[in-house]
């Protein structure tokens, strides 16, 4: 410890010191070791400063180290639901608790634009379940516009989407199929032979499909998801996280045509063989304002659920993975992003 021994040898025996009699201490020495205390100090404090100074810069940015939108600058992140959003310097508001949620992962975003209002474990690598489907209505929307195609353009549904496994509109190979009855019953009943029917003919094969799928989340920023198949059924190289999760559904709740099939109670379709899909998002007749977005379950992901409501001009997105509380905790986010948005117009 060289630092240790050079605070010792600041004593040293006078000339001709006489045998047992106390050494006197250098002339100085006092001052020297008083001077190396203060200038431990000073470093100290300019440390502290500097590190300061690049919180303030960060913040400053508005971008997090994920490249995502940071938390809005009046407000904590609540990060594990313990943070407490923070009032204006000046205001005598109570701070606004954020909720404790049970979910193993969990993000809240306003989205208008994008900023996280809340987030729990958000960037740990989750399994998505049928909340994959969001992503999956999204490039089948986008490839429709892309190709000026309708949602009422017919396809023949393949031999691959009969008989898959899991929740299904319990398709037959070579019936016919308006793309609009498809994405109804995707989203609403999240028939998982729908995601296959769509992906095979919209995307040529369903492999390709899932190249897209893989290809726009990379465009959104999203760095810790990856898709095997278009349905979320289980497999250990088909995950996501609760942020990556949350954007894309904000991408996806930007378009019309989307919001209009997410935010249905019911559809029917019409004809002979006429169906009636009712949403298995209980959001959309439970919560107000409730607008969107799907709901996910298998052993392996627990309860997974992608909230969206809107009231006042605001719409937030609620993400829980991994979630047995899964409504109430999406619930409880929402109500939260509502009053800290509200809470920051004054």
């Amino acid at each position: 410890m060289r630092k240790c021994i050079s605070m010792k040898t600041h004593r040293k025996k006078k000339q001709g010191a006489e045998p047992g009699r106390r050494q006197e201490t250098e002339p100085g020495a006092g001052q020297k070791a008083a001077g190396l205390l203060i200038t431990v100090f000073v470093i100290l404090i300019l440390a502290l400063s500097a590190l300061a100074i690049w919180k303030v810069l960060t913040e400053a940015s508005g971008v997090n180290g994920a490249g995502f939108p940071a938390v809005k600058g009046e407000y904590a992140a609540a990060k594990d639901g313990y943070t407490a959003a923070k009032p204006e310097p000046g205001e005598t508001a109570p701070a606004i608790a954020a909720p404790s949620v049970s979910a193993g992962a969990a993000i809240l975003i306003d989205a208008e634009d994008g900023t996280v209002l809340y987030e729990k474990n958000a960037d740990q690598k989750m399994y998505p379940a049928s909340t994959t489907k969001i992503m999956t209505a999204l490039v089948v929307l986008e490839t429709l516009e892309e190709l000026e195609l309708g949602l009422d353009s017919e396809i023949i549904v393949p031999a691959e989407a009969q008989g898959v496994e899991g929740s299904s509109l319990y398709l037959k190979a070579g019936e016919r199929m308006s793309v609009e009855e498809l994405l109804y019953g995707l989203m609403l009943q999240s028939g998982n032979d729908s995601a296959v029917a769509l992906a095979a003919c919209v995307g040529g094969s369903a492999e390709h499909f899932v190249d897209q799928m893989n290809q726009r989340a990379a465009e959104l920023g999203c760095r810790g998801t990856h898709f095997v198949n278009p349905n979320g059924l289980y497999d250990a190289e088909h995950y996501t996280n609760a942020r990556d999760l949350a954007y894309i559904a904000r991408e996806a709740m930007k378009r019309e045509d989307f919001r209009k099939i997410v935010g249905s109670q019911r559809w029917s379709s019409e004809g002979s063989s006429a169906r009636t899909f009712v949403n298995k998002n209980k959001t959309v007749f439970q919560y107000e304002g409730g607008d969107g977005v799907k709901i996910g379950f298998t052993k392996a992901s627990g309860r997974t659920l992608v909230s969206s409501a809107s009231r006042d001009g605001h719409r937030v997105i609620a993400v829980v993975l991994n979630d047995g509380n899964w409504f109430q905790d999406a619930y409880a986010l929402m109500d939260f992003g509502f009053s800290v948005l509200e809470t920051s117009k004054h």
